[in-house]
């Protein structure tokens, strides 16, 4: 019987999973969960994965992405395979690591997006045993960056979350959302012994299942959720919104505070789509460690100014209508 078609399209959220083989482990220590985060970073810079959050267990990881450009059997077989290569070239084993194709779930992101990074976040405190007391302790996934006990990878977007969650103090408010626990319904979903393959509202699901998934064309999906928007209309739209030319945040000079210039770059990849290298080149940067910090200087600045934090919620409703 052959495989089901994967419901890929441009802008979707997925929750993602695979297991060991055998539910054996894989991840040892250190270096492996460490090489399968540099998978990542990798996915996220060749393919345009976004990454929003993530669990690296024992035995199976679970991951919270979205892919601009609708290719996620791509992405994940890059992440799923170059993994593999690497831990049996550091193990001196040979074969397949996982247990076979990972599970999708297509993810309604105004409905769910938001409990599920808790979901996955609880991880390590919901199993039999728990591995940590605090969750902040546990270093293999990215709910100490959600609370501002590590460091950011590039590669991580949090904005999409913290916005949904609508709150001035982003990571103390996030720690206590975290804290109240996994919502019931979304615990009785995933206790389930099939899995459906689309978590979302009836609205949602109804668009998505309305045809047998090998007959849904490439157009009628990319229309089901948001396209990746033009670099040139997302910096026209936020130099609108702060009142300045477009050609003021395609260039800046070093040390310049420059918010709008901030906001513009860090759009371009979440809802552009674009590569960091990409959006380097859009902003004529030396290199791309220019777009981290500008993300990290955009966070700092949003949590002390309601102004801007108000006109980056505005610029999201202008982008995706």
């Amino acid at each position: 019987m052959p495989r089901p078609q994967r419901l890929e399209y441009e802008g979707a959220f997925y929750h993602v999973m695979n297991r060991g083989r055998r539910r054996q482990k894989v991840f040892h220590g250190p270096s492996d969960y460490e090489d399968f985060l540099r998978t990542l970073s990798e996915a996220h810079e060749r393919f345009g994965l976004e990454i929003h959050a993530y669990c690296l267990m024992g035995n199976h990881y679970h991951l919270l992405v979205k892919t601009p450009r609708g290719n996620l059997s791509r992405c994940m077989r890059h992440v799923n395979g170059l993994y593999t290569q690497r831990y049996n070239r550091r193990a001196g084993t040979d074969g397949p690591l996982f247990r076979g194709r990972f599970k999708a779930i297509l993810v309604d992101a105004d409905a769910y997006l938001l409990q599920l990074t808790r979901y996955i976040h609880r991880n390590p405190i919901e199993t039999s045993e728990p591995l940590v007391e605090r969750l902040e302790d546990y270093p293999w996934s990215s709910y100490p960056v959600y609370v501002n006990r590590a460091r950011a990878p590039d590669w991580l977007y949090r904005e999409t979350t913290y916005t949904m969650l609508g709150h001035r103090h982003r990571y103390a408010q996030y720690r206590a959302y975290v804290e109240q626990g996994t919502d019931t319904d979304l615990r009785a979903f995933y206790e389930k012994g099939r899995l459906p393959p689309v978590l979302g509202s009836e609205s949602f699901k109804a668009e998505i299942e309305d045809e047998p998934w090998e007959n849904v064309s490439p157009e009628k999906l990319r229309q089901q959720l948001y396209e990746p928007v033009a670099h040139e209309t997302i910096i026209e739209t936020v130099a609108r919104l702060f009142d300045v030319e477009p050609r003021e945040l395609r260039t800046g000079k070093r040390g310049q505070r420059n918010p709008a210039r901030w906001l513009a770059m860090v759009l371009c990849q979440q809802l552009g789509g674009l590569s960091q290298s990409r959006v380097a080149e859009i902003f004529q940067l030396g290199s791309v460690g220019g777009i981290s910090h500008a993300r990290r200087q955009l966070e700092k600045a949003i949590e002390d100014d309601v102004e801007l934090r108000n006109r980056w919620q505005l610029a999201i409703k202008h982008l995706t209508p």
